[in-house]
């Protein structure tokens, strides 16, 4: 079969990893798999197998020259001035018209997709008024509904990307949230289902296994995660502050929190034992030599970075947030999920280590196989 994968960017984060995961895995399982971005953001992912068509369509370019793009352009960053977060309306309508114009041509060349992925939310924001009966949307994280001062434009957003649209989530404490939200905004999509994130085994090992030159040459604990509100880092710092290991933490991932988090460790007493070692076109090897994988995250869609420090044989531990770690902290691993506190997280990290770790069964990977993922997105859409 014929399948399109649509993403923003492949900028190095877990949602654009998740994106070229899916593209090699069905072009490994023998289907055509074609993976379009809109924006260029190096340093950037690319697939590992060669067969995946790679499409860069410069959607923003698009808007300026395709004649009175350039007007809906200029009025919708008018219209975000005077109403905050509404730049997508016009915007998407727009782009969702050069996504068909663009779909069409790709068409042409290699003939009708049998399935249109379109993953992350700021993927759907760019062409929203794009509607295709073979096109899911997978929503990689809970959608939250603030009640703001302009509750009736976020009933709008909510209706422009998901209304009558087949919605996918990678986790089922995802879909569960979603589908309250979905009520509370008065939407109604055709179909919600949950399809998890592939992890690609094989490819991890193999990359775990490149040397890296930073590699520190002493045990570490680490997380791997972008320096966000979301991934809650002050928690991981003041959480640490409080074991009694004394082994350093090295905080692999880049982004606009990165000084303040710099400035907490150094109040805490802890400069001295972290590392931030910045973003990491490849982080296995950095899980592969690390003696514990910390997630210490407010809200995750699935936590695909679990698995992933699961593949490369290190040991986890994650708080339990809202959205989908326990789709991953099932059953045997569930003993290391621990309440959303430092006490309690440095409690439990300080137990796994006094235990010297704790065997990785390979069954825990079994249902994130890249087979059945593919499986399920080339299943028929669910009737509205």
């Amino acid at each position: 079969m014929k399948v399109l994968i649509v993403v923003r960017t492949l900028k190095i984060g877990g949602m654009e990893r998740v994106a070229v995961n899916l593209a090699d895995a069905f072009a490994e399982h023998g289907h055509e798999s074609h993976l379009m971005y809109f924006k260029p953001r190096p340093p950037q992912l690319e697939p590992s197998n060669e067969r995946v068509n790679v499409h860069h369509f410069a959607l923003s370019r698009a808007m300026w020259t395709s004649g009175v793009g350039g007007i809906i352009e200029v009025a919708a960053r008018l219209l975000n001035s005077v109403l905050r977060k509404s730049y997508f309306l016009l915007s998407g309508w727009w782009g969702g018209k050069l996504f068909r114009r663009e779909l069409r041509r790709l068409e042409r060349q290699y003939g009708a997709f049998d399935r249109i992925i379109f993953r992350g939310i700021g993927t759907f924001e760019t062409v929203w008024s794009f509607q295709d009966p073979r096109a899911c949307y997978v929503l990689e994280n809970i959608v939250k509904t603030t009640g703001g001062h302009a509750p009736w434009l976020e009933r709008l957003k909510a209706r422009c990307l998901f209304h009558n649209k087949h919605l996918v989530t990678v986790s089922h404490g995802v879909e569960k949230q979603i589908a309250t939200a979905m009520q509370t905004l008065q939407v109604q999509p055709s179909s919600l289902r949950t399809i998890t994130n592939p992890c690609p085994l094989a490819a991890i090992r193999k990359a775990m296994l490149e040397d890296f030159p930073e590699q520190p040459n002493f045990p570490y604990l680490i997380n791997v995660a972008r320096l966000v509100p979301q991934k809650n880092h002050h928690l991981l710092l003041r959480a640490y502050a409080k074991m009694q290991t004394t082994l350093p933490l090295v905080i692999v991932g880049e982004g606009p929190l990165r000084k303040e988090l710099e400035a907490l460790a150094v109040e805490l007493g802890i400069a001295a034992r972290v590392t931030f070692a910045g973003r990491q076109l490849n982080p296995y090897p950095w899980m592969h030599h690390a003696r514990l994988f910390i997630l210490s995250s407010a809200h995750e869609g699935l936590g695909i970075v679990l698995l992933e420090a699961l593949a490369c044989q290190t040991p986890i531990v994650s708080v339990d947030c809202p959205g989908g770690v326990r789709d991953i902290m099932a059953d045997e691993l569930e003993a290391y999920l621990c309440e959303m506190t430092p006490e309690a997280l440095a409690a439990r990290v300080d137990s796994i280590l006094e235990a010297d770790g704790y065997a990785i069964d390979e069954r825990w990977l079994e249902r994130f196989s890249p087979a059945h993922i593919t499986t399920a997105f080339l299943q028929e859409m669910p009737a509205s």
